[in-house]
């Protein structure tokens, strides 16, 4: 039985139905851009991508969340109506959309590439394209500086939109879902790195690995956290997060689980993430603004 317990939060149950024009703040430092990627479907990657930009944004971080998974569940995980929609992360693709396609959320400073059904096309239709596996590095080009973190959640396979995912990041989040069969199809995804390595990306690294779904009553989730880290090492984080029926009610609602339930196990283990990765990319943190003569400090 989930032990989480309820919020007394009253912001609304029903999701932001209307799109919001994108915000606009003054960006300085580096730009990280993280690709969440796991060929293996529920393992927590689209609940991940949502709610780590949440709470990185909660912490003061400007986050881009890129949706290119066809699926559209970060989409509506934020609240966004894809019915609504002009354009996303297709016309990005197919050179018809940039700055114009982003949208705000009503978490301040997570903004949100949408993705539209559209999408489902795409990768039949990049193909014949020339420069295929660049598209989305090209497009998000000119709007990447204006943002601390660029978080793309990649669609659970290993096809032409996530090879466009892996030629436009700095490096990999890996998000592993505490289960029998935990790693499996990973050896798959690390060929897949390499070869993007080789050949359009020479910097790509995993950078991190997150453990999700995570049930401390059952001694399976203690050893695959054990093998897990025992295989990748000092790239997995510390934050686990755990098993959660509030997590996984509140894409229904259209909130990351910070609004939905704030005090919930789940958003202590997504700020304790969005914490540490603050940590692991300090680059990506904009050097605190001096302060004037006469202001308080």
């Amino acid at each position: 039985m989930d032990q989480d317990r309820h919020s007394s939060d009253d912001e609304g149950s029903v999701p932001v139905s209307e799109v919001l024009p994108v915000s606009t703040q003054a960006k300085s430092g580096n730009t990280v851009v993280l690709a969440l990627t796991n060929q293996k479907g529920g393992v927590g990657k689209t609940t991940t991508a949502v709610n780590l930009g949440a709470c990185l944004a909660e912490a003061g971080s400007r986050v881009l969340l890129v949706d290119l998974d066809p699926q559209g569940n970060a989409t509506t995980g934020c609240g966004i109506d894809r019915s609504a929609v002009k354009s996303g992360t297709y016309e990005l693709l197919g050179g018809t959309g940039g700055a114009e396609s982003i949208l705000a959320t009503d978490v301040q400073g997570l903004d949100v590439l949408p993705s539209t059904i559209d999408l489902a096309g795409a990768e039949v239709e990049l193909v014949s394209a020339f420069a295929r596996e660049t598209k989305l590095r090209q497009g998000i080009a000119s709007v990447r500086d204006e943002y601390d973190f660029v978080l793309i959640d990649s669609p659970p396979s290993l096809g032409l939109l996530t090879v466009n995912a892996l030629a436009a990041c700095d490096e990999v989040v890996v998000p592993i879902q505490c289960e029998y069969y935990a790693l499996e199809g990973l050896g798959q995804l690390m060929r897949t790195l390499d070869l993007v390595r080789d050949g359009l990306n020479p910097s790509l690294k995993v950078g991190g690995v997150v453990l999700t779904m995570f049930d401390a009553r059952t001694k399976l989730a203690e050893q695959v956290v054990a093998e897990v880290r025992k295989h990748f090492g000092d790239a997995v984080f510390r934050s686990i997060i755990p098993r959660s029926v509030r997590l996984s009610e509140a894409p229904g609602f259209g909130k990351p689980i910070i609004r939905y339930d704030p005090g919930s196990r789940a958003s202590t283990a997504y700020r304790e993430l969005a914490a540490e990765t603050r940590a692991r990319w300090p680059m990506a943190r904009a050097p605190e603004q001096p302060t004037t003569e006469g202001e308080s400090t």
